[in-house]
């Protein structure tokens, strides 16, 4: 199998299905070894179940690919380790990391629990984070010791992080910490040869199964815009040495689209040159934020 991830060493979590598989197999079709990491949970991140891991490894390995699989949760810091140690000692080195593993337990803020609200981040941020560390620690050495390093993260953030849907506090709160630790991440280690990106993907999984006819699928023979595999081949591409000099970028894919999202930009300002009077800012911030285009209209209240 070879391709423009040929030799490379890809980590995938949360690759036992949906999106993170289809990366698993598109970057072993390129020529990746894959370490296929699940912990093969349901969607609420409840239950343990080495099938879906070993599954997609034993694809991989039909298909004439190289594939391990490993079932350590990414939320934990010793098992994170374990996860970067496995791809190393398996394989002789590391490459790529795709941080993609994740769980859902929506709830508006007003409902949700602490737990509800621990297990997202600690799955989405922490989990993010531990691999990443564990990474960078890594390549860091290997650079500061004279060794070439060209390698790759891409993270999993969402729309939901990036434009804050409803109902998701907990997720989306993680997934725009994702896209912000993406680019922070970008600029710590651009020094050892060490690219970061993020995508924000559409697609029909799991977890996107509630939205009902907007994730669909289409009809037989027809162009299946939402399906999980049309993320793979752009996270194939930045885990490869092509996509050198490309960093810092958070993606948003869904079907043959791919667009660059902005971060947080300066927008409409007013500077008094002094202390503002409170009593002032009743006339200058509305005026501000109609000229931002950034105001929420709260709905009528309830009776």
């Amino acid at each position: 199998m070879n391709g423009i991830c040929d030799g490379r060493v890809a980590i995938v979590t949360g690759a036992g299905r949906g999106i993170g598989r289809g990366h698993a197999l598109e970057l072993a079709r390129q020529g990746a070894k894959v370490v296929v990491n699940d912990i093969g949970g349901a969607v609420d991140g409840s239950g343990l179940d080495i099938g879906p891991a070993q599954q997609v490894a034993d694809e991989i390995v039909a298909l004439g690919g190289e594939a391990v699989a490993n079932t350590d949760s990414v939320a934990d810091w010793e098992g994170a380790q374990r996860l970067i140690n496995q791809a190393v000692e398996t394989f002789g080195g590391l490459d790529v990391l795709v941080n993609n593993a994740g769980i859902l337990r929506d709830r508006m803020i007003f409902n949700m629990t602490e737990e509800e609200w621990d297990a997202v981040i600690a799955v989405h941020m922490k989990g993010t984070f531990a691999p990443l560390r564990w990474a960078a620690t890594y390549w860091r050495e290997r650079a500061k010791a004279g060794e070439e390093v060209s390698a790759s993260v891409i993270n999993t953030s969402s729309t939901s992080g990036l434009f804050a849907n409803p109902g998701q506090g907990n997720y989306g709160a993680a997934k725009s910490g994702i896209a912000t630790l993406s680019i922070i991440a970008a600029k710590e280690l651009a020094r050892y040869g060490v690219r970061v990106n993020a995508v924000a993907p559409g697609a029909r999984t799991r977890m996107t199964e509630n939205l009902g006819g907007r994730m669909s699928a289409p009809a037989e023979g027809d162009w299946d815009q939402r399906s999980p595999d049309n993320i793979a081949p752009l996270v194939t591409w930045l885990g490869s040495t092509e996509a050198e000099g490309i960093t810092g970028q958070v993606f948003i894919v869904m079907g043959g689209r791919v667009v660059v999202a902005k971060n947080w930009e300066r927008g409409p300002e007013q500077d008094k040159g002094a202390r503002w009077d409170p009593a002032e800012l009743g006339e200058v911030v509305p005026r501000l934020v109609e000229e931002a285009g950034t105001a929420i209209t709260p709905p009528a209240p309830r009776g």
